[in-house]
């Protein structure tokens, strides 16, 4: 419930795009996006392409991914999602 509250106020106001942005540009500044991808062409090339299926890729590369996003990141983002609570 209380994250859905949230959820809105952030889709609401827009801001939501705007952490989505600042993310986006903090893990390609930090290479996140490029060992990542990395990753992926590794699952790819052990699976075969003919055999692997976006949906097998996607719940390969997801745990790894949100597992490596840099600590500094995280913590960067609840900041701003604390400060635009306070500000609502």
């Amino acid at each position: 419930q209380i994250r859905e509250t949230i959820m809105a106020k952030l889709v609401e106001t827009g801001e939501k795009d705007k952490l989505k942005e600042m993310l986006r540009d903090r893990l390609s500044q930090c290479g996140w996006r490029d060992e990542l991808k990395e990753y992926c062409k590794e699952v790819i090339r052990k699976k075969g392409l003919e055999k692997v299926t976006v949906e097998e890729l996607v719940a390969d590369i997801t745990p790894q991914g949100r597992a490596t996003v840099p600590e500094e990141i995280k913590a960067e983002l609840l900041k701003r999602i604390r400060v635009f609570l306070q500000s609502t």
